[in-house]
């Protein structure tokens, strides 16, 4: 979320589509804002007014809270409803941010969804290129085995397909992820997730752009890419 023009596109496009899919809820998962650090005070009306007229237009709406959302909370109308960061399960769908362990409710679940990463794809050969990287869609699936073992005292992970988020702010940026692994700080996701099911990617008009070579690890070194190129 950035400035007011911005902003009123962007609640004016989330509007339009729950209308058009006929949703009672609308959930963010998270980076509703982008300093990690707080909420400047310039953004913090542009923040309320933004979930108000959510509300105004009779829709539900749920946070859960991402790694750029430090301070958010206070400046949000009591309607809205707040989750932690590890997740909410909505229909039997586990929800999480992705920068930290999801809950175990979200664990026990065969279907989860994410963010964090801001997934991209990049065709154009060079990172200079003006439009050569364009938002996507990641979709994976997991054999029986699924993504490993917990960790500590967390359960192993049921889940059997995971959607990465699009980032639906434009502020937001993306990761090439057909030519390297994510940046540092969005690596728990990859390295721990992605790096080990069957991933593809798709535009936002469902076109199928193929599987992410560089997401399926060496042998020997889990998680670590092979193939990748440089160049976001």
């Amino acid at each position: 979320m950035g400035p007011p023009e911005g902003s009123a596109a962007a609640v004016d496009r989330l509007i339009a589509i729950a209308r058009a899919e006929r949703a009672g809820t609308v959930v963010i998962d998270g980076d509703v804002k982008h300093p990690i650090v707080g909420t400047p005070p310039v953004l913090r009306p542009v923040v309320f007014d933004f979930f108000a007229r959510l509300l105004r237009e009779g829709l539900g709406v749920e946070v859960v809270l991402g790694n750029h959302d430090g301070g958010l909370v206070r400046h949000l109308p009591r309607e809205v409803v707040v989750h932690p960061a590890g997740g909410v399960v909505h229909d039997g769908v586990g929800i999480f941010h992705g920068h930290r362990w999801p809950s175990d409710d979200v664990l026990s679940r065969r279907r989860w969804i994410t963010g964090h990463l801001h997934p991209g794809f990049r065709f154009a050969p060079t990172a200079e290129h003006p439009d050569g990287k364009r938002p996507c869609w990641i979709r994976e699936e997991f054999g029986p085995g699924g993504p490993g073992p917990g960790t500590g005292r967390r359960p192993r992970p049921a889940v059997r397909e995971l959607i990465v988020l699009p980032p639906f702010n434009p502020l937001a940026g993306v990761e090439a992820l057909n030519r390297e692994r994510p940046a540092r700080g969005r690596s728990f996701l990859y390295r721990r997730f992605l790096s080990q099911g069957v991933a593809r990617a798709y535009l936002l008009d469902g076109t199928d752009l193929g599987a992410l070579p560089t997401l399926r690890p060496e042998p020997g070194r889990p998680g670590a890419p092979s193939g990748a190129r440089r160049g976001r």
